[in-house]
């Protein structure tokens, strides 16, 4: 696991691209607004608490997010080392290079390209199905979820085109609305004392992370059917805990358009992970608390938005808050799936720019906006194709819960955030080789050496429960094709990277020295 023995002459003769982005676009709180906002506040909590409290962890949900917070803590402090000396738009993909060689390099970025691409793609679903909902309770309009998702992709394709700036302010304000209103609620539910069972303090207790929702929630919880709520799975919470901070680490891919990324992407990227983790643990905590252990674990399984709607609009002043919660739950995914095709954009055009047969189309920058607008189109491309198979290739896909919610978000979600994890764990193992085995330099033995393998050990065990219960996972769609082929995807994305980094290594030898390396000399002296 070390980088090949090249020649400084080989890696001096490498290609480069003369394609960068635009320098000094964004601010601090323009890179911190974009990673919290492919984080989404109002999503993870709307979409993925109602999962882990009904089919997960029950009330120990918010443990779960704890548990999350204490382990990506861990893997940031690594991550955030290595940003100090090394600037990309390819993040993942050049940290690993430097750490350990091209070879896992062009491996881990294809698995991360991979997952980032697909995640526009999931949280087009879920805003899809938020948008149906939405229609449908103001205006009684049973909008297709498919007219939905299209004209969501042709938006974000227009904001994908331009200034990453314009993305950023607009990211920024819907950020500050939904964080405001998520804080109002919570704050509401703390100062009335709690619901019906106080402010339930067992459901921050890291054990219950790893606890099993019981049959009925333990507490007699009934589905709209009429039957006990199925039990559940502790695994299924701590991964979709996970999942909701997926996007976080993105501050990274923006060094490169960033004013002083050796000062703001470390700090932009700690500022994320902790504050999204204490954020997320109180926001489900007093959720939870204000609609009651028995009525959450119901309303999970039965209306799993109403567990935030009702609560906001019993504690917030009426029927109005439901209609501002249900705009900015619409407007948070689409800001999301924006985010993600931000980066999913700057992955493919990293890796774009260092192969010579794309240097001029996915390498490419605009003349005027200096942004990836062709990787850009190229990610709208895929996003539709997604959206437009799950449609019509799945079982009920014109169903918005199912087609959109099920399917398309959770089923791209479960490929994406398994990637992901396995990308983590490896730039952990990169980290500790960059600056104790090859001691490119200097790092201490605690923030560059325990506390990145501790942080690998706790994604590789997440990555091991997701494994263990991958048919319950699933859900609703266990039974799809698409389902069954996620591991073997993920697998095949690692290979494939591998195979062409060897197929490089034996024909192309410059083009291979330049995998991961484009733009760290010149950031380290901007």
């Amino acid at each position: 696991m070390t980088t090949e023995g090249l020649t400084a002459e080989t890696v001096a003769e490498a290609p480069r691209s003369a394609n960068t982005l635009k320098a000094g676009a964004v601010g601090l709180a323009g890179v911190l607004f974009m990673a919290v906002a492919n984080a989404a506040p109002i999503t993870a909590m709307t979409g993925n608490v109602p999962i882990a409290v009904g089919y997960g962890n029950g009330t120990g949900a918010p443990a779960g997010f704890l548990v999350a917070t204490v382990v990506l803590t861990l893997f940031t402090v690594g991550y955030v080392a290595m940003a100090r000396h090394i600037t990309t738009a390819g993040a993942f993909y050049g940290f690993v290079t430097h750490g350990l060689g091209q070879m896992w390099g062009m491996a881990t970025g294809m698995l991360a390209t991979m997952a980032y691409v697909v995640f526009e793609g999931s949280l087009i679903g879920i805003f899809s199905y938020f948008g149906n909902y939405a229609l449908n309770d103001w205006f009684g309009w049973d909008v297709n979820w498919l007219v939905i998702a299209v004209v969501g992709i042709a938006l974000i394709a227009v904001l994908g085109y331009f200034d990453i700036s314009i993305a950023a302010a607009f990211l920024g304000f819907l950020l500050i609305c939904e964080v405001v209103l998520l804080a109002a609620l919570a704050f509401s539910v703390l100062f009335k004392g709690g619901g019906p069972d106080g402010l339930m303090a067992s459901s921050v207790n890291p054990v219950e992370a790893f606890s099993n929702l019981t049959e009925g929630g333990g507490l007699g919880a009934m589905t709209s059917a009429g039957t006990l709520v199925a039990a559940g799975s502790g695994a299924l919470g701590l991964f979709f805990a996970f999942w909701s901070w997926v996007g976080y680490e993105t501050t990274a891919v923006y060094g490169e358009e960033s004013r002083n990324p050796r000062r703001i992407i470390p700090r932009a990227t700690l500022m994320a992970v902790v504050g999204l983790g204490l954020f997320y643990t109180f926001v489900s905590w007093m959720v939870i608390a204000g609609n009651g252990a028995k009525q959450s674990v119901e309303l999970a399984n039965n209306d799993a938005i109403g567990m935030f709607t009702h609560l906001a609009a019993a504690n917030l002043g009426g029927q109005w808050v439901t209609y501002v919660y249900m705009f900015l739950m619409v407007s948070g995914s689409f800001a999301c799936a924006l985010a993600f095709h931000n980066a999913a954009s700057r992955y493919l055009f990293a890796i774009g720019r260092e192969i010579p047969a794309t240097m001029r189309t996915l390498g490419a920058t605009h003349a005027t906006h200096k942004s990836p607008h062709i990787a850009s189109a190229v990610q709208s491309a895929v996003t539709l194709v997604l959206t437009v198979g799950f449609y019509f290739l799945t079982v009920g896909g014109s169903d918005p819960s199912r087609g959109g919610y099920i399917y398309l978000y959770g089923l791209l979600a479960l490929l994406g955030t398994m990637a992901i994890l396995l990308v983590q764990t490896i730039t952990s193992v990169a980290v500790i080789w960059y600056f104790h085995v090859k001691k490119t330099h200097p790092g201490d033995g605690i923030t560059t050496g325990v506390i990145p393998a501790l942080g690998g050990v706790g994604m590789l065990y997440v990555v091991y429960l997701l494994f263990s219960n991958i048919d319950f996972a699933g859900g609703g769609a266990a039974g799809s094709p698409f389902f069954k082929a996620i591991p073997w995807i993920v697998v095949a994305t690692f290979a494939a990277g591998l195979g062409y980094a060897l197929f490089l290594r034996a024909r192309s030898p410059q083009t291979y020295a330049a995998i991961g390396r484009t733009v760290m000399e010149e950031t380290h002296e901007r």
